[in-house]
């Protein structure tokens, strides 16, 4: 007998994803099932703004925002803040938003493609 193997497209395996931001390093990293993915530099909040600490959730997201969140607008369940482009690349790598974190449009695409809506964000 000759028995064909199938894999079922709505059980296959779906990848979990979580994001940590290290504002002293200035770094975002992606993690797919509990290991490192990617990594990516970001721009994060100025003194007198600073990016909130903890642990957040991706709330929504947004395709084209426009202005100063360029391309893609992932929001914080801390109401205000996001992860999002700029319209300023220069930015990245400073401390110089209004809390939120920036990143450079193609990154924040890519990770715009990747995660979903629920996704844990945890920022140190």
């Amino acid at each position: 007998m000759y028995f064909h193997s199938y894999i079922d497209p709505l059980r296959a395996p779906v990848a979990k994803y979580s994001i940590t931001i290290n504002v002293s390093n200035r770094r975002l990293t992606l993690f797919q099932n509990g290991k490192v993915f990617k990594s990516y530099p970001i721009a994060v909040g100025k003194p007198s703004t600073p990016t909130p600490r903890g642990t957040f959730r991706i709330i929504n997201k947004a395709f084209n925002p426009g202005g100063p969140f360029g391309a893609r607008w992932l929001g914080l369940s801390r109401k205000g803040y996001g992860i999002h482009g700029t319209n300023n690349p220069a930015s990245i790598g400073k401390a110089v938003s209004n809390g939120c974190i920036r990143l450079h449009n193609p990154n924040i695409i890519e990770l715009y493609n990747l995660v979903p809506v629920g996704t844990s964000v945890r920022i140190v």
